[in-house]
C-alpha cells in the first residue's frame, strides 16, 4: 500500500494527493482526474491518473540499496 503522488507544477516537488492504494490496483483504475491542494505553494492543482505514481517507501529505499550495491561491484 502506498500513497498517490503528483509533481506540483509550480515548484517541482512531489506531493501526497491523500489516496493510499497499492501499485496494481492503481493501474487497473480507469483514467481519471482529480484535484489535490499543494502544502508548498497552497494552491489546488488538478491532475490526471497519468501524471500520478504510487509511492511506497520501503520499495524505494530497497531500489536506492540495490543500486547502490550495483555502482560498488
Amino acid at each position: 500500500m502506498g500513497m498517490v503522488m503528483v509533481r506540483c507544477p509550480q515548484t517541482g516537488r512531489a506531493i501526497p494527493t491523500g489516496i493510499k492504494i497499492d501499485r496494481d490496483s492503481f493501474r487497473r483504475r480507469p483514467v481519471f482526474y482529480s484535484r489535490t491542494h499543494c502544502p508548498t505553494c497552497q494552491i489546488d492543482h488538478t491532475w490526471f491518473a497519468q501524471d500520478a505514481w504510487v509511492h511506497e517507501a520501503g520499495r524505494v529505499e530497497r531500489r536506492a540499496a540495490e543500486d547502490s550495491h550495483m555502482e560498488r561491484v
